[in-house]
């Protein structure tokens, strides 16, 4: 109704604007619900939840509390309920809630969502769903029985080597190693073990590598697992165990370590992260030693379905492709939990019935004895504070004396409920009751303690690991929980991945984390859940593990349901194909549309696909509907990377119908733009050469470029934990470039504020930003690189040379505009000045003196400088070359060339200066000096010929040097007679103020 209906109807006209304002401020929600079946009984709802009234703050206040119930039919029983805030910042976009829940197994039930308010009358909204209208997937085959065998003996493996190394551990293998011993150790067919955690599959997948080295030992092995904390434990344990006494060479791949050709090449061991993997095998055909590669061990493959599945789905689809393609047959072992849908797993990964092990999950060399327990209360923080007395009183009851390993959502929890624990152990009167050592063992321990909450919680025998901790506390905490110095270890969910630390009892501390990308509090997957209880049961010294579950009240039927009923594997590759296929169309394996269907057709994705089309919101799994449901995917997928300018599609009107499909049998051809090349290479989502691609065109200043880095995609997942965005407002007062001030809870805002903090040397509010920073420049490296590369792509001489400066300034943590000489630590700002005063002009100066009129001159400025600094920094020499023409710093170059002609630069490097004079290591890498990078990294440096006059980048490579290297620049002359200036630029990849140019003036004649 309008205003004048309003009062007419109230016989007051003059009411009728009041009124209609006030009806504005009613709260009301446009709903819309979808379902994605997950298996007949277990169905995924999605509620999009769209406001539409006019928020007051007088009204509403800060949130508007709401009530989310899922009844059936008869509105007899509610199968969901939870309590939800909507909040002011949620008004402007649509919001998603997704949560599973138990269906009875009748397709023509009908069942209705409500979204009720909890504070204004007649506020109830109602959407609805029907199971008939999802085709429900089919029923799962068996699982694996476990046959009665008599365990295998080590000495079954036949080789002195191998069965020194197994005896290490164990004298016989256990029952689910014996059952699956033939296969593994006998055959080369491909093998999916399923088996609960504690079950030995590293033993299995160590049987396959044994298989390789006798039968195959010019081959290379790839151990794949999807957590950086898993390759960490088997390259402490194989790199000190297993490679040694086999003689073979180790390397690991991961964003922290990432080692050269040579080392790939040599290697007979790699064990990586599936984002390392899939980055070199992008370009198997340049790269032989990914041609060598006999075996790839999979482990944890049933976290196909989690955030980084797809990656772990396109590597092993790729390799399987390989194999198939390239005349290299290459073996395939997935370790997993027990799995729901095997079979779909092995008919991707092409594993037989004689290869497929999926036992059932009660198969445990230690059986678990689990409690679940409900507590009440819809907000976090009280009813995790409420679990804390009854986990103490499990651990009393169930493990006074064993190990035990409590597991919570965050690092702020790790430090309440640690404190929490040593309150009530006070109370009891029982303060060591947790601690294993004496108090003069105890206290030289703690003085080497940098965590002061950890020096507290120590103390009581309770340790705290989380990713906060510097490696050294955490190596102690770790230490002394495996000794069993302390009893308890309070620890975040990524340890229950990361280093094998079981216990005899496990109380997983609530079931919740907050996600910083939807701004709420959501459930761990089930398989982490499992993961956690997995860790309780020590084989060597339990006959029987016990594990605590403390959940919400609402949550613990759900729980005990499906805490025994494992769920399938789904893919989560539609979500994001864009990254995948751009990667392919880059390497030439996708040339035409036609070839990304084919793609699809070796994923996962596409199993799945057929078996619960449902999941992937098909209607129905007829070949006609499958093919025009991927048909329709492809064409989305490549009109989105095109319209980001990744690719180029061939869509001529006379060669393409309007739907996009071929005509005449000729087919839509796809080719990579350099944009989508430089995706590809640096491993970047598409999304951020887009922005790039549009941003740069904006951009003019230092503070733009820093803007245009932080608003990359790879920072989308940077955690802003609850109540953080009034941190960020806190930080951003003190850096130097201001932020939207609207927006603090943003990701981007936040990798701009640490960037900021980062370069100025701020103290960080809390221990988790410095660990958000380290993540933060982790990614920073490889995405401000590709921002070289597409400024100097567009042609941009200025914006490539600041976004290079950008990258010094970072490895440095110093500013653009900072005196260069305060690079050198011992320098500081005050000794700059003084330096400055007795003429030295700026650090490449400086370190140009000899060192003895060097160490006069800071002498007499009353400066010291470290010797063992200095020596640090490379001064590099540049000459180039042009027709015969030598261009050296003292000798400019002018060479006549005729229009259009190529116009090749030849370029050496000469590393000089006081770094230069240990032994010289020809085109060896140069360990740099990065303070202000986490990792370490090799001295780079940016070749560049620009024309001055144009502001136009004629050419740019990036090499890293040691101490000589050459290389080339070519580019083509204008095509009509003019005069060039061109500069040629040497920058440094990590140091400031230590660049060089020279100078080629080109007369281009007819």
């Amino acid at each position: 109704m309008d205003e004048a209906e309003i009062g007419r109807a109230m016989t007051n006209q003059r009411m009728g604007n009041t009124v209609k304002r006030a009806l504005s401020y009613l709260p009301y929600f446009e709903l819309t619900a979808s379902v994605q079946p997950i298996t007949r009984t277990i169905i995924r709802l999605s509620l999009r939840i769209r406001a539409a009234f006019t928020w007051s703050d007088k009204q509403h206040g800060v949130s508007e509390p709401m009530w989310v119930w899922v009844e059936d039919s008869d509105g007899q029983r509610i199968v969901h309920s939870e309590h939800y805030l909507f909040q002011k910042k949620m008004m402007e976009e649509e919001q998603t809630l997704i949560f599973t829940i138990p269906v009875s197994d009748h397709t023509s039930s009908q069942y209705y969502v409500q979204f009720i308010s909890d504070r204004w009358l007649g506020c109830d909204y109602t959407t609805s769903f029907a199971l008939s209208e999802s085709i429900l997937p089919g029923e799962e085959a068996p699982h694996t029985d476990l046959l009665p065998l008599r365990p295998l003996p080590v000495e079954a493996v036949g080789r002195e080597e191998y069965e020194q190394l197994l005896r290490r551990k164990f004298t016989h293998f256990n029952p689910v190693q014996t059952q699956a011993f033939h296969t593994l150790y006998r055959t080369d067919h491909n093998v999916l073990l399923g088996a609960p955690t504690g079950s030995g599959k590293t033993v299995a997948a160590e049987l396959s590598m044994f298989r390789v080295f006798s039968v195959r030992p010019d081959t290379k092995v790839v151990y794949i697992a999807p957590l950086k904390a898993l390759v960490r434990e088997r390259v402490e344990d194989w790199g000190k165990k297993l490679a040694p006494a086999l003689g073979k060479k180790l390397v690991q791949l991961t964003g922290d370590f990432t080692p050269d050709i040579r080392a790939l090449n040599a290697a007979d061991i790699i064990i990586a992260t599936p984002e390392k993997w899939d980055g070199i095998s992008r370009s198997w055909r340049q790269r032989s030693y990914v041609r060598k590669v006999s075996l790839i061990i999979l482990d944890e493959i049933h976290l196909l379905g989690a955030d980084r599945g797809p990656i772990l789905e396109v590597l092993v689809s790729r390799m399987r492709f390989i194999a198939a393609n390239s005349g290299y047959p290459i073996r395939f072992v997935g370790l997993s939990t027990a799995l729901a849908n095997a079979h779909d797993i092995a008919d991707w990964l092409g594993v037989t019935e004689s290869g497929l092990f999926n036992f059932r999950p009660s198969v445990r060399p230690v059986p678990i004895e689990v409690h679940i327990q409900g507590f009440p209360g819809k907000h976090y923080c009280p009813r995790m504070a409420s679990m804390n007395k009854p986990a103490y009183a499990s651990i009393v009851t169930h493990s006074p004396s064993k190990p035990v390993l409590v597991f919570v959502s965050s690092r702020r929890q790790t430090r309440l409920t640690a404190m929490d624990l040593m309150q009530l152990c006070e109370q009891d009167g029982a303060g060591s009751r947790f601690l294993r050592m004496s108090s003069e063992e105890l206290a030289p321990l703690l003085d080497s303690v940098r965590d002061t909450s950890l020096q507290h919680t120590l103390a009581y025998g309770i340790g705290l690991h989380h990713a906060g901790l510097i490696d050294s506390d955490k190596e102690l905490v770790e230490r002394l929980f495996v000794e069993g110095k302390i009893q308890i270890l309070v620890s975040t969910s990524t340890l229950a991945w990361g280093v094998n630390f079981p216990a005899h009892l496990v109380v997983v501390k609530g079931t919740e984390y907050y996600d910083g990308k939807t701004k709420r509090y959501v459930d761990y997957p089930i398989t982490d859940v499992l993961q956690m209880m997995g860790r309780a049961g020590r084989p060597q010294f339990d006959n029987l593990g016990k594990a605590v579950i403390l959940v919400q009240d609402a949550k613990k039927s759900f729980y005990r349901k499906f805490l025994y009923e494992p769920f399938p594997v789904e893919s989560s590759l539609m979500h994001c194909l864009h990254d995948h296929i751009n990667a392919e169309i880059a390497t030439g394996s996708i040339k035409k549309k036609r070839d990304a269907l084919d793609y699809i057709t070796w994923t996962y994705f596409f199993r799945r696909l057929l078996k619960n089309p449902a999941y992937y919101n098909l209607d129905e799994a007829s070949d006609a509907s499958v093919l025009a449901y991927l048909t329709d995917l492809v064409d989305d997928t490549l009109s989105e990377l095109e319209e980001a300018g990744c690719i180029l599609v061939d869509d001529d009107e006379e060669k393409v119908g309007g739907d996009g499909r071929e005509m005449d049998g000729r087919e839509v051809e796809v080719q990579a733009t350099p944009l989508g090349r430089i995706a590809s290479f640096y491993y970047l989502q598409y999304k951020t050469v887009g922005v790039f691609h549009e941003e740069l065109k904006k951009a003019t200043t230092f503070e733009d470029l820093l803007a245009v880095l932080a608003e990359a995609a790879e920072f989308d997942e940077l955690p802003v934990r609850h109540n953080e965005d009034k941190l960020n407002a806190t930080l951003a007062s003190t850096c130097r470039y201001s932020v939207d001030a609207n927006s603090f809870d943003s990701p981007h805002v936040k990798a701009n504020l640490l960037l900021q903090a980062h370069l100025s040397r701020l103290d960080l509010p809390v221990a988790d930003y410095v660990t958000d920073t380290k993540s933060v420049l982790d990614q920073t490296v490889r995405v401000v690189q590709a921002m070289i590369d597409i400024c100097a792509d567009k042609g941009k001489h200025y914006l490539a040379t600041l976004a290079i400066l950008l990258q010094q300034c970072i490895a440095q943590r110093r500013w653009h505009d900072d005196d260069t000489l305060m690079m050198i630590p011992s320098i500081g700002e005050e000794g700059a000045k003084k330096l400055r005063q007795a003429g030295i002009v700026g650090v490449g100066h400086f370190l140009a003196l000899p060192d003895s009129e060097r160490a006069e001159v800071a002498r007499r400025a009353g400066v010291k400088v470290a010797e063992k600094e200095v020596q640090r920094y490379p001064l590099a020499m540049l000459r180039a070359s042009v027709k015969g023409v030598t261009i050296t710093a003292n000798r400019n170059g002018e060479v006549s060339v005729k229009a259009g002609e190529e116009i090749q630069i030849h370029i050496g490097i000469e590393r000089r200066g006081p770094g230069a004079k240990a032994p010289a290591r020809h085109l060896s890498s140069v360990p740099a000096f990065t303070p202000g990078l986490a990792k370490s990294k090799d001295e780079g440096w940016y070749v560049l010929a620009a024309d001055e006059k144009e502001g136009e980048v004629k050419a740019l490579k990036r090499l890293t040097a040691g101490t000589e290297a050459k290389t080339g620049l070519s580019f083509l002359a204008p095509t009509s007679p003019c005069r060039q200036h061109i500069t040629i630029l040497l920058m440094s990849d990590c140091y400031v103020g230590l660049d060089q140019q020279l100078s080629l003036r080109i007369h281009v004649q007819p």
